[in-house]
């Protein structure tokens, strides 16, 4: 008997197959179909995908056997890595010198072995996918191409593994990095509310200990400020309610009578009853998230009632089921969106730049809130919009 020699990149073989995660793995239906299949194609009693470690051959799927690994120093794949050769043949393990006396040969009666090497897109041979029998034969030219060819399938299923692996790595770096900013950027938005709010109030403590003192410019400047302190403020208040939108998907779906829910929209939205709203609905009650939807439907009305310089404001709130979803429209009769910022509307800090009704220009982040909920639900939010008519906000949520 001949131990099998390590490679000369042995070392970075050892690597390369150490990247995959498979070592110690349990059987996977994908890997068996294919020892299933070149045990039937080459009319043998016992195929693996051997994975050649350390100081050990590992099966990661072995069909005809009842172990998962050999030492290494007794396999027949050690030798097989060694070779120029993509397939590696035994037909007689008896007359071999290498295996004559193998103990895989006189314990377990190995004779026969077929391998084609597993190579990687880097070259490295990481094991085989081999077949063996109890007797002396041969493989016909059809059997040795399928099983080169299973081979690269096998290659195949492990750098897809390999991949998934990598994405899921960058999905955790992602998710972290994302995990840190809204911490930030809580963090930063909380600790600005306190003296923001001193610089309001001390800004109009100024300007109401001085009026009619102040010259043109000086009040000028005392305005900006006050401007300036206010639409920070809005910003400030916006990014907590951004980042407190993934507390409202948390709570719990409850039953929800459709005309109490429009009653309250009302009520909170319209306290002064300037606007005239208008319900159709299909449906009498609905199973959802009550506080993430009326967040979502507070904003989207309160959007349509602000960005209206009509003498008569009119809201049409439309409510649909079908078995998988609800549908919500908010329709209105304002000012409308152009064109070229429809596609754009929901991304966080888009701003149209124009004024509302009460000389507000918009933070970018309240219909950005309004869509991160509407995903959360499982649902959708699209857009249409004319200048000068108005504009349909219609959304989906999920009624699983």
């Amino acid at each position: 008997m001949i131990r099998p020699e390590l490679p000369e990149n042995e070392c970075n073989r050892q690597l390369a197959v150490d990247k995959y995660q498979l070592i110690d793995t349990l059987p996977e239906e994908s890997y068996d179909n294919i020892t299933d299949l070149m045990a039937y194609i080459c009319d043998v009693p016992i195929s693996l995908v051997t994975l050649l470690d350390r100081d050990r051959n590992f099966f990661k799927s072995y069909y005809g056997v009842p172990f998962t690994e050999t030492t290494r120093d007794l396999s027949f794949c050690g030798h097989a890595i060694n070779s120029d050769d993509l397939l590696t043949v035994v037909e007689d393990s008896r007359l071999d010198e290498r295996f004559h006396d193998n103990p895989l040969v006189l314990e377990n009666n190995i004779v026969f072995y077929a391998g084609a090497a597993l190579v990687n897109p880097e070259g490295y041979k990481l094991g085989m996918l081999c077949v063996y029998d109890t007797k002396p034969r041969t493989l016909s030219e059809e059997q040795k191409k399928a099983l080169l060819a299973m081979a690269k399938q096998v290659t195949m299923l492990m750098e897809q593994r390999y991949q998934n692996i990598l994405l899921n790595e960058l999905q955790d770096k992602l998710k972290k990095r994302n995990e840190d900013l809204e911490k930030f950027a809580r963090v930063v938005s909380h600790d600005l509310k306190s003296p923001l709010a001193n610089i309001i109030s001390l800004t109009e403590l100024l300007e109401d200990e001085n009026q009619g003192n102040l010259n043109e410019e000086s009040q000028q400047y005392l305005d900006y400020l006050k401007s300036s302190s206010y639409s920070l403020k809005n910003y400030v208040d916006g990014l907590l309610k951004y980042y407190k939108s993934d507390e409202l998907t948390n709570h719990t779906v409850e039953n929800i009578v459709v005309q109490d829910l429009y009653d309250e929209l009302k009520k909170v939205s319209n306290p002064e009853k300037s606007v005239v709203f208008h319900l159709e609905s299909n449906a009498t009650a609905l199973e959802a998230n009550k506080s993430a939807l009326m967040h979502v439907l507070i904003n989207l009305v309160s959007n349509s009632i602000k960005y209206n310089s009509k003498p008569k404001t009119e809201i049409t709130i439309n409510i649909s089921e079908n078995e998988s979803d609800y549908t919500f429209s908010v329709q209105d009769n304002g000012d409308g969106i152009p064109e070229k910022f429809i596609d754009k509307i929901f991304n966080l800090f888009t701003i149209v730049g124009i004024e509302d009704k009460y000389g507000n220009i918009g933070t970018g982040i309240g219909l950005a809130s309004v869509k991160k909920i509407v995903d959360h639900l499982g649902g959708d939010i699209k857009v249409t919009s004319t200048l000068g008519v108005g504009s349909t906000f219609l959304f989906t949520i999920s009624k699983k």
